[in-house]
């Protein structure tokens, strides 16, 4: 068993979720800053509490918690949902401008006013992200047919094999359940060499990167670095007219298969598969599956050598990755 310690907003991932995406919602769509600054603070101060929240009053107790937050928090526990997020995933608007401004760089402004028409007169003045963006703009919206993805896989992981064969990659995602078609490509990374005891090993992942490069695989990069727990460049390449970004994470091995079995999704299948894991008396999250105690804190993280390993611990039924759509 691992001896490192574990991150804690497993508890209450939920909750933490649906605050960072209004965040996020408010920073990219209505500019409100102040908000997304509050819920940003909130969600920071909630993924560090060490216990499971039970209603909107016990998380009123938390800086950063006011009474409407505390309102949501007891909206989402009670129903499992949002109505205001319900509200905005649906606002074709709203989703397009997210879109834009995670993927491209261009902002509010560019996005929604007139002057985005005009981009290319002052393309000089836009920094490197956007550049792009607006490069890129229509083939972004384009989906990759299974056929292309299939192939993109073969060409991906061979690479990997010839860079290093100790190398394990996997491409998640609505691809693994079997689409008929994708959006990217969201490739986990991992590698004996990198654990969660040891030091961050940005090297194994730039190493991948430079390596695509070189054979003309990428064509563009649009941002570069790493994390404590994944390093996430993001990246384009052209191959039989499809434009596609490469979301690529770098996992501790003794993460791995956490990491595979939440980045396939679907985002339904995992709550109800953490919702299950709580009822066993497991908390379950992207990186670890921990026992929980009998005073609900979170124990050692257990060993997990493959997906079904995590499916045994809290005695769900295995279902391959076509089946985890619902």
């Amino acid at each position: 068993m691992s001896k490192r310690k574990a991150p804690q907003e497993s508890l209450n991932e939920g909750i933490t979720d649906f605050l960072v995406e209004l965040a996020n919602y408010e920073k990219n769509v209505n500019r409100a800053i102040h908000k997304y600054n509050a819920y940003r603070k909130a969600a920071s101060t909630i993924s560090k509490y060490p216990n499971k929240i039970k209603n909107g009053e016990e998380a009123k107790k938390l800086d950063g918690v006011g009474a409407k937050i505390a309102e949501k928090i007891d909206e989402f526990l009670q129903t499992g949902k949002l109505r205001k997020l319900e509200k905005i995933r649906n606002d074709d608007t709203s989703s397009s401008i997210n879109f834009l401004t995670r993927v491209t760089g261009i902002g509010y402004v560019l996005t929604i006013s007139p002057v985005f028409l005009d981009l290319k007169k002052i393309e000089h003045k836009l920094n490197h992200h956007q550049q792009i963006g607006l490069k890129y703009f229509e083939e972004f919206e384009k989906r990759i047919p299974r056929a292309e993805m299939e192939k993109m896989e073969t060409l991906i992981l061979g690479e990997l094999g010839k860079i290093d064969t100790e190398y394990i990659g996997t491409i998640c995602g609505s691809y693994r359940r079997g689409a008929a078609s994708s959006g990217d490509i969201d490739i986990l990374l991992t590698h004996p060499d990198y654990t969660s005891e040891t030091a961050k090993q940005p090297k194994l992942l730039h190493s991948v990167v430079e390596h695509l490069e070189s054979i003309g695989f990428v064509t563009d990069t649009l941002s570069k670095g790493d994390t404590k727990f994944m390093v996430r460049p993001g990246r384009l390449f052209l191959l039989s007219n499809y434009l596609v970004s490469i979301p690529s994470r770098l996992i501790p091995k003794d993460q791995y298969y956490c990491g595979v079995l939440y980045f396939t999704g679907s985002d339904i299948f995992n709550k109800n598969m953490r919702t299950h894991a709580l009822e066993k008396g497991f908390t379950l999250n992207e990186y670890t599956i921990r026992p929980l105690g009998v005073t609900g804190v979170a124990g050692e993280p257990l060993m997990v050598d493959s997906e079904r390993d995590i499916f045994e611990y809290i005695h769900y039924k295995y279902r391959e990755p076509k089946d985890r759509s619902e």
